[in-house]
């Protein structure tokens, strides 16, 4: 098949197109480095001639909750009008487990639009909810670590591994439309600061963490709300799994 990934150059775009590229497909990547713009649309129409799926794994920094929500809307509506146009018979969402269980949070407000308007688009789809990925706790430790100090919400999450959310969106978009995929997870349950911890430990830095609710993430976050519902669809890979390949990597 000929599938487009947007977003391609990121984490999980490029994790994907390998995926992609492993089982024989020929892939499109869509980003602006690539030379598509997805925030004006130059180069959409180009990219996605004869294109059969969209894998859309793009993501917006989220200052504030009108403009998540106003970026993942215009980036979400010229990338569905150019697929309507070029015939894409199937778009794949990547989203975020728990997002409609959560207020407050100005990147969930914009992945609930975004969401929305896939859901109401002119383009057969299916949504992926995944829950954070292995690399969450220390990224959410670094946007406040000042002098060696970081604080850090003790939040519960199902983590997985990228290259685990790659296969499965890989397989999915050469598949039919599903509507709403069943929750994607990883095998074991982690607490967000213990995760940090032991990231830093692989990496061989040393950390102080301070557990709070009054950062980026609130209590509206605690307890199951972001563990993955019934019936969810458990990747192989362990945090343990993950951690011992950090600790490969940077000795």
């Amino acid at each position: 098949m000929r599938v487009a990934v947007a977003g391609a150059t990121g984490n999980t775009g490029s994790l994907t197109v390998a995926a992609l590229r492993r089982n024989g497909h020929e892939v499109v990547g869509i980003s602006r480095s690539l030379g598509v713009d997805l925030d004006t649309g130059e180069g959409l129409d180009a990219a996605l001639e004869g294109v059969e799926a969209v894998v859309d794994t793009t993501n917006v920094p989220a200052a504030d909750r009108d403009g998540s929500v106003a970026r993942f809307a215009a980036l979400t509506g010229n990338l569905l009008a150019a697929e309507a146009r070029a015939g894409v018979r199937h778009h794949v969402l990547l989203s975020i487990v728990g997002i409609h269980r959560v207020e407050g949070n100005a990147h969930y407000a914009g992945k609930r639009e975004q969401e929305r308007l896939v859901e109401g688009g002119p383009v057969p789809w299916t949504i992926v909810p995944s829950t954070q990925f292995h690399d969450f706790a220390a990224m959410v430790a670094g946007w406040s670590e000042r002098d060696g100090v970081a604080a850090i919400a003790p939040l519960l999450v199902r983590p997985i591994a990228p290259g685990d959310v790659a296969e499965i969106l890989a397989g999915v978009a050469v598949g039919g439309p599903r509507g709403r995929h069943a929750d994607i997870a990883g095998p074991d349950t982690q607490d967000l600061v213990d995760m940090a911890r032991r990231t830093h430990e692989a990496q061989g830095r040393q950390v102080r963490l301070v557990p709070t609710w009054s950062g980026v993430f609130g209590t509206s976050m605690a307890g199951e709300v972001l563990l993955p519902g019934e019936g969810a669809h458990i990747a192989p890979t362990t945090f343990d799994a993950w951690l011992a390949d950090v600790a490969q990597s940077t000795s």
